[in-house]
């Protein structure tokens, strides 16, 4: 009888383990969180194509604008157009896309702090007009204000009236206790016995880290602000950094307000190294062209993907650049950081 009981759990573990290989999903494509994409398959080398990569070979995307000596866009090109540096070394372009062939996931964050009190009602109304021109039902936003606080006003979503009723939540100094994060109850504190203030640094930190990073196709962010910020826990570089390693692309657009201070040389910083832009409006009535220039940009980018000549996965900051064969400007982020193999095998 004990024999017969030992055969027949034996019998039952060997249909469990049978069951449990038949059910395994297969192996899909995955994020990093820090522009890069591993996979377990060979790379697709048709330009156009979003490509899958073998396991453990780190591809590094870099999205780019091209623009002539008066600004206007180039459209058109191809990857032969293009070199691309590490290091100021040369890397080979494993793929190249246009906008139109990859998804965006796109935030908006509103500054609603005392300064932005003139500008508020009609940022919301452009800022509607400006997702209804750029998101597919492909496309991904969300809605994040921040003042003494940062608010997520509205979670990812395709939904235009979702959105834009995000928009509409944006009050000036709204008193509230910090963002959620994304899906889950309760604040992440920012800012934490402020009575007054501007956490731009830490709205854009929050953005990349908590919402960006965990997306996978180009990833932008557009902030409306004067570019004051006033305690913030991090600093501009952390904020930098992160939207670096969710591969952020940052677009400011600096709202000057004669009342008030306003800080270009930050922002002017943040867009730089992401590979964005910063636009000057000075009076709200010239928001609506603001927000046309980026949805333009957003239209006509190009993503280029590359994997490194540097194998040593050390997570420290590389330095990249993107070179126009033909003269062109490019705009494109300026480094990147690779995985830190160490840390994780730790």
């Amino acid at each position: 009888m004990r024999i017969s009981l030992l055969a027949f759990a034996i019998a039952l573990i060997s249909l469990s383990l049978s069951a449990q290989q038949e059910s395994a999903p297969p192996s899909v494509q995955k994020d990093t969180g820090k522009g890069q994409v591993q996979d377990n398959q060979v790379p697709d080398k048709d330009q156009g194509k979003v490509p899958v990569f073998r396991k453990n070979v780190t591809v590094v995307n870099v999205l780019c604008t091209v623009k002539d000596k008066h600004g206007a866009l180039i459209p058109n090109l191809t990857k032969d157009n293009f070199e691309l540096f590490e290091e100021g070394k040369p890397q080979a372009i494993k793929y190249f896309s246009t906008q139109n062939d990859v998804p965006i996931t796109l935030g908006l964050l509103i500054d609603s702090s005392k300064s932005m009190e003139r500008t508020l009602p009609e940022e919301k109304v452009v800022a509607s007009g400006f997702l209804q021109k750029v998101l597919t039902n492909k496309d991904l936003a969300f809605v994040i204000s921040f003042d003494i606080s940062v608010d997520l006003l509205q979670d990812l979503t395709s939904d235009l009236h979702s959105l834009r009723t995000g928009l509409d939540k944006a009050r000036i100094n709204t008193n509230t206790a910090g963002m959620a994060p994304m899906g889950n109850p309760g604040p992440v504190p920012t800012g934490i016995g402020q009575s007054k203030g501007t956490l731009l640094f830490d709205a854009v930190y929050l953005a990349a880290d908590e919402v960006l990073s965990k997306q996978v196709g180009r990833k932008a962010m557009v902030i409306l602000t004067d570019g004051d910020d006033v305690g913030s826990k991090l600093r501009l570089k952390d904020s930098i950094e992160a939207a670096q390693r969710a591969d952020a692309v940052a677009y400011v657009l600096l709202i000057t307000d004669p009342m008030y201070p306003s800080n270009y040389g930050d922002m002017s910083k943040l867009v730089e190294q992401t590979g964005g832009r910063i636009i000057t409006v000075s009076r709200p009535d010239k928001l609506d062209k603001a927000f046309a220039e980026i949805a333009a940009e957003l239209r006509s980018q190009y993503l280029l993907g590359f994997t490194s000549t540097n194998p040593v996965n050390d997570g420290k900051f590389r330095r990249i650049e993107v070179k126009s064969k033909d003269g062109y400007k490019i705009q494109a982020r300026k480094g990147y950081y690779p995985p830190n193999d160490t840390a994780a095998s730790r």
